[in-house]
Protein backbone atom coordinates (compact mmCIF):
# COMPACT_ATOMS: atom_id res chain seq x y z
CA UNK A 1 0.00 0.00 0.00
CA UNK A 2 1.38 3.10 -0.80
CA UNK A 3 -0.23 7.15 -0.09
CA UNK A 4 0.04 9.93 -2.14
CA UNK A 5 0.63 13.40 -0.19
CA UNK A 6 1.75 16.50 -1.21
CA UNK A 7 2.29 20.38 0.48
CA UNK A 8 1.87 22.92 -2.15
CA UNK A 9 0.63 26.60 -1.97
CA UNK A 10 -2.51 28.37 -3.24
CA UNK A 11 -4.35 31.11 -3.57
CA UNK A 12 -8.49 32.29 -2.95
CA UNK A 13 -9.80 35.15 -4.53
CA UNK A 14 -12.40 36.34 -2.03
CA UNK A 15 -15.53 37.73 -3.17
CA UNK A 16 -14.65 41.60 -2.20
CA UNK A 17 -14.43 44.37 -4.18
CA UNK A 18 -14.14 47.93 -3.00
CA UNK A 19 -13.85 51.05 -5.05
CA UNK A 20 -11.20 53.42 -3.94
CA UNK A 21 -8.75 56.62 -4.67
CA UNK A 22 -5.48 55.11 -5.01
CA UNK A 23 -2.79 56.51 -2.92
CA UNK A 24 -0.22 55.41 -4.95
CA UNK A 25 -1.36 56.38 -8.60
CA UNK A 26 -4.06 58.82 -8.15
CA UNK A 27 -6.32 57.26 -9.84
CA UNK A 28 -9.52 55.20 -9.08
CA UNK A 29 -9.55 51.83 -8.80
CA UNK A 30 -10.64 48.74 -6.59
CA UNK A 31 -10.01 46.38 -4.02
CA UNK A 32 -9.32 43.29 -4.67
CA UNK A 33 -8.73 40.55 -1.45
CA UNK A 34 -7.03 37.37 -1.89
CA UNK A 35 -5.91 34.45 0.63
CA UNK A 36 -3.10 32.69 0.33
CA UNK A 37 -2.46 29.36 2.43
CA UNK A 38 -0.80 25.96 2.16
CA UNK A 39 -2.25 22.66 1.97
CA UNK A 40 -1.49 19.29 2.81
CA UNK A 41 -3.32 17.33 0.44
CA UNK A 42 -3.77 13.38 0.26
CA UNK A 43 -5.25 11.23 -2.47
CA UNK A 44 -5.26 14.80 -4.42
CA UNK A 45 -8.02 15.88 -1.54
CA UNK A 46 -6.93 18.91 0.60
CA UNK A 47 -7.05 17.83 3.59
CA UNK A 48 -5.09 20.70 6.24
CA UNK A 49 -4.84 24.38 5.64
CA UNK A 50 -2.24 26.88 7.45
CA UNK A 51 -0.09 29.80 6.78
CA UNK A 52 -3.34 31.70 5.64
CA UNK A 53 -2.58 35.63 4.70
CA UNK A 54 -4.56 38.00 3.25
CA UNK A 55 -4.02 40.34 0.60
CA UNK A 56 -5.54 43.07 -1.03
CA UNK A 57 -4.56 44.04 -4.54
CA UNK A 58 -5.46 47.22 -6.19
CA UNK A 59 -6.62 47.61 -10.12
CA UNK A 60 -5.39 51.03 -11.12
CA UNK A 61 -1.67 49.86 -10.26
CA UNK A 62 -1.82 46.55 -9.20
CA UNK A 63 -0.20 47.96 -5.82
CA UNK A 64 -0.22 44.50 -2.93
CA UNK A 65 -1.03 45.19 0.66
CA UNK A 66 -1.15 43.07 3.28
CA UNK A 67 -4.22 43.02 4.58
CA UNK A 68 -4.68 42.71 8.85
CA UNK A 69 -5.78 39.11 9.17
CA UNK A 70 -9.16 40.07 11.49
CA UNK A 71 -10.62 41.49 8.71
CA UNK A 72 -9.51 38.88 6.41
CA UNK A 73 -11.11 36.54 8.49
CA UNK A 74 -14.57 38.83 8.36
CA UNK A 75 -14.62 39.35 4.31
CA UNK A 76 -14.16 35.21 4.21
CA UNK A 77 -16.60 34.44 6.30
CA UNK A 78 -19.09 37.09 4.11
CA UNK A 79 -19.71 39.91 6.27
CA UNK A 80 -19.81 43.38 5.13
CA UNK A 81 -16.44 45.41 5.78
CA UNK A 82 -15.03 48.51 4.68
CA UNK A 83 -11.01 48.73 4.04
CA UNK A 84 -9.20 51.16 5.47
CA UNK A 85 -5.46 52.27 5.34
CA UNK A 86 -5.18 50.99 8.86
CA UNK A 87 -5.68 47.95 7.83
CA UNK A 88 -3.20 47.50 5.08
CA UNK A 89 0.59 47.02 5.35
CA UNK A 90 2.37 47.90 2.14
CA UNK A 91 4.15 44.93 0.25
CA UNK A 92 7.10 44.70 -2.10
CA UNK A 93 5.39 43.52 -5.18
CA UNK A 94 5.67 39.63 -5.63
CA UNK A 95 8.29 38.82 -2.93
CA UNK A 96 5.31 36.09 -1.65
CA UNK A 97 5.85 34.47 -4.75
CA UNK A 98 1.81 33.79 -4.66
CA UNK A 99 1.36 37.10 -6.52
CA UNK A 100 0.17 37.13 -10.26
CA UNK A 101 1.35 39.64 -12.95
CA UNK A 102 -0.99 40.33 -15.36
CA UNK A 103 -0.56 41.08 -18.87
CA UNK A 104 -2.57 44.57 -19.97
CA UNK A 105 -2.60 43.85 -23.73
CA UNK A 106 -4.09 40.24 -23.13
CA UNK A 107 -4.89 39.61 -19.74
CA UNK A 108 -2.51 36.48 -19.44
CA UNK A 109 -1.59 35.68 -15.63
CA UNK A 110 1.50 34.70 -14.47
CA UNK A 111 3.48 33.95 -11.26
CA UNK A 112 6.86 34.21 -13.24
CA UNK A 113 9.32 37.23 -13.15
CA UNK A 114 8.74 37.87 -16.99
CA UNK A 115 9.43 41.45 -18.16
CA UNK A 116 7.44 40.32 -21.59
CA UNK A 117 4.41 37.94 -21.88
CA UNK A 118 5.17 34.78 -23.08
CA UNK A 119 1.81 34.85 -24.82
CA UNK A 120 1.59 38.26 -26.61
CA UNK A 121 5.18 39.55 -26.34
CA UNK A 122 4.36 43.12 -24.41
CA UNK A 123 6.11 44.21 -22.12
CA UNK A 124 4.41 43.96 -18.44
Amino acid sequence: MFFMMGITNGRKDLDFTQTILCNVCGKYGRYQAFMTYTVLSLFFIPCLKWNKRFYVQTSCCNVVYELNPEIGKRILRGENVEIIPEYLTRTEYGNHGYLYKKCRNCGYETMEDFEYCPKCGCRF
